[in-house]
């Protein structure tokens, strides 16, 4: 089994998505984006979001263009979506094995956050649930060109710790998210797979999962 320690002795810095990794933002995110994807005519069921959650702002208006034909004012979706979720953002609860993992890794390895959302939301949520205080890095959509599952955001976050990327490891819980991390050349733990004891310490079974 994979543990806290063996991740202290193999790597360098660890990098984690936030929604849906650290905090349990997807339920918020679809309130979010309904309200916004509403000014466009079509209503958004939550389970079109909820199979989509984790991509960038600019590629889930995308998908929904195509699905629902429609052009959408881009510039007053996101404000609505960004305001309504802000409006609810003390209801976000973090992931508790995964923000435990933190707290625990905090004094041993440099940190940062890697997330596709914009830095308005992601701060505002880190703040939100008492988890910004334990990274020296945060790094969003509004830091690099393109969005997972190109590697741009964890490449930049290993350049803030100043840390070569396969020194790294990422916490990820999409598949895009996955994706870009490997194509960083990073180590990646995808959280929907760990297990949990007593105790919440979360492990990994079968050697380090380098391919998630």
């Amino acid at each position: 089994m994979i543990d806290l320690l063996t991740i202290e002795q193999n790597f360098e810095a660890v990098i984690f998505d936030c929604d849906g990794t650290l905090v349990d933002t997807p339920p918020n995110y679809a309130d979010a984006w309904a309200a916004g994807f509403s000014l466009s005519g079509k209503l958004m069921d939550r389970a079109w979001y909820f199979v989509r959650a984790g991509m960038s702002e600019g590629v889930l208006m995308d998908a929904f263009e195509q699905e629902f034909r429609v052009v959408l004012d881009r510039k007053a979706v996101i404000d609505t979506m960004r305001s309504r979720f802000l409006q609810n953002v003390h209801t976000v609860r973090e992931v508790r094995p995964v923000a435990a993992t933190v707290r625990r890794l905090a004094t041993l390895v440099p940190m940062a956050v890697a997330s596709g959302g914009s830095l308005e939301v992601v701060a505002a949520t880190l703040q939100a649930t008492g988890l910004r205080e334990y990274f020296d890095h945060v790094v969003t959509i509004d830091d690099v060109a393109n969005p997972k599952p190109a590697p741009d955001l964890f490449l930049h976050a290993a350049a803030l710790l100043g840390m070569k990327p396969a020194r790294c490891v990422v916490f990820e819980d999409s598949e895009q998210g996955l994706e870009a991390g490997r194509r960083a050349g990073m180590s990646v733990i995808d959280v929907n797979r760990l297990d949990r004891d007593e105790q919440g310490q979360i492990s990994v079974g079968s050697g380090f999962p380098r391919d998630g």
